[in-house]
């Protein structure tokens, strides 16, 4: 798809990675919609699919090709990821270098998990209504737990030793903090809870009291609070209405944010970005990619769907971005859905019901 308003002097290129098992699937109807959107405001977009996957690798032995990171942080504004994993790599090489090689080598800090209920059928936690879950978490995706630091003495034998290391910077922290303070601000949300477990790890997660602290004093009009990662995690399933926004490192951040997709109906419909504003961001659904449902069209497309409403939203396309969810919002709610939600549709009669809801909204 390639609609450029001839108002725009430069389209905005989006590489296209439909990875691996049902990511192909889901990114297909994520397209659909997409391009739906774009014919329907005339957005200047302008769809690459990429090949790098477990197929192609497979194939050709390469996961990414030379420069292919730069390649996304100059000539690209978005990224598009359906899922990475294939038991023919079972190392998942491919995945870590494609996935992981992004976030780090486009340096994108934030991983921003909207955790919103849209039905309330949808929800496992009883009496609880659409106002009772819609909360953000940041998660840090640069630093903490993941960077792969560590490693292994004997391995193998009886006294094997194995070092896993964690990694805090004060400009990572700093950074991470301030675009939840700076973002629950923009969006008139009045509560903002650091997370972590500095009663016990006080040397890394003391350097985030520490900074949470200073940070804080700068957004007065914010009620600040802290928790230790245990008891929030209670607390987002016994009362997910306290929280607005949810600042947290790498490893809690991952943990926290799958808690708020089960509370909004399942990894199906939970959406992310990876970001570092004014740069190449990449977004993706956070489900995996499920080889044995691949091609069966019982993949459920609305989590890629809406990861395509937060990259329309970041590429300053407010109007189409909110049209699109509110699509979703409908299908949801009138059980235009996959078996999972507890509708008859397949993947791809999701993607047609909500391409042509995009394509037939008003222009405003």
């Amino acid at each position: 798809m390639n609609t450029i308003d001839p108002r725009h002097r430069r389209p905005q290129r989006i590489a296209v990675l439909a990875g691996d098992g049902i990511g192909r699937d889901v990114t297909a109807e994520a397209v659909k919609v997409l391009a739906a959107a774009g014919e329907r405001w005339a957005l200047p977009l302008e769809l690459v699919a990429l090949p790098w996957s477990a197929e192609h690798y497979l194939a050709t032995g390469e996961t990414l090709p030379p420069g292919g990171i730069a390649t996304l942080r100059d000539e690209y504004a978005a990224v598009l990821v359906g899922a990475f994993g294939d038991p023919r790599v079972p190392d998942m090489r491919h995945a870590a270098e494609i996935l992981l090689g992004a976030r780090f080598g486009l340096d994108l800090y934030i991983n921003f998990r909207p955790c919103r209920l849209y039905d309330a059928r949808l929800c496992p936690l009883k009496g609880k209504r659409e106002r009772d879950v819609d909360f953000v978490i940041f998660r840090e995706n640069t630093e903490g737990a993941y960077v792969g630091l560590g490693g292994n003495f004997k391995k193998g034998m009886p006294d094997e030793v194995a070092v896993q290391e964690e990694v805090h910077t004060r400009k990572g922290v700093e950074r991470i903090v301030r675009a939840a303070f700076d973002w629950a601000r923009a969006h008139g949300r009045r509560r903002l809870c650091m997370a972590d477990k500095s009663n016990v790890m006080r040397f890394g997660h003391g350097l985030w009291q520490r900074v949470f602290a200073a940070v804080r004093e700068e957004y007065p009009e914010i009620e600040a609070s802290h928790m230790f990662v245990d008891a929030l995690a209670m607390q987002l399933v016994r009362a997910p209405e306290r929280f607005d926004v949810i600042v947290t490192d790498n490893m809690f951040g991952d943990i926290l944010s799958d808690i708020g997709a089960a509370l909004q109906g399942g990894l199906g419909v939970a959406a992310s970005a990876n970001l570092h504003p004014g740069r190449t961001s990449l977004f993706e659904p956070v489900h995996g990619s499920a080889p044995k449902y691949a091609g069966t069209g019982l993949a459920n497309p609305v989590a890629a769907i809406l990861s395509v409403a937060l990259m329309l939203e970041t590429l300053g396309h407010e109007t189409a971005a909110r049209v699109v969810e509110g699509a979703v919002v409908q299908s949801l709610r009138k059980g235009r859905t996959t078996p999972d939600l507890g509708g008859t549709l397949t993947t791809s009669e999701v993607g047609d019901w909500l391409a042509r809801r995009v394509a037939a909204a008003p222009v405003s």
